[in-house]
């Protein structure tokens, strides 16, 4: 048995059963295989860094997965047939990760906005730099 990550990002209009059922096939495939599925994680609903086929966002999932290269072929061949599936890779590595993945991690950091949601409901600027303000010139007692 191998072991292998697989990202997969599918488009932006799914809804989370949809996503679900995409990474339960994956799964499915995996365990009729006699493979197991270390982690499997979400990391939510993401802005490329490019638009795929119209998307400015996608649906990210990460498998690390214990398999044969058959099976994996077989998953890989599933995500290409599938439509709403934007992009899929599957790495080989030397060994898993037990930790969260960079892109939950970095989805998580404090502060951190994505690109688009600086400004509220109405569309006017976050007044966030209003507040920090001082008034100088005050008296001193």
């Amino acid at each position: 048995m191998v072991l292998y990550e697989c990202v997969v990002i599918g488009r932006q209009d799914l809804s989370q059963s949809q996503v679900d059922a995409i990474t339960e096939n994956c799964v499915r495939i995996i365990k009729e295989d006699n493979g197991k599925i270390e982690k499997q994680e979400y990391c939510g609903l993401r802005t490329l860094a490019y638009p795929i086929r119209k998307n400015k966002k996608g649906h990210y999932v990460l498998l690390n997965i214990t398999s044969t290269p058959a099976a994996i072929k077989e998953v890989e061949r599933q995500l290409r047939l599938n439509e709403d599936v934007l992009r899929y890779m599957t790495i080989a590595v030397e060994e898993h990760d037990a930790n969260p993945s960079a892109l939950l991690r970095s989805s998580k950091r404090e502060g951190r906005r994505d690109y688009g949601y600086d400004r509220d409901e109405e569309g006017s600027a976050n007044e966030g730099a209003a507040e920090t303000a001082t008034v100088e010139g005050g008296s001193n007692e």
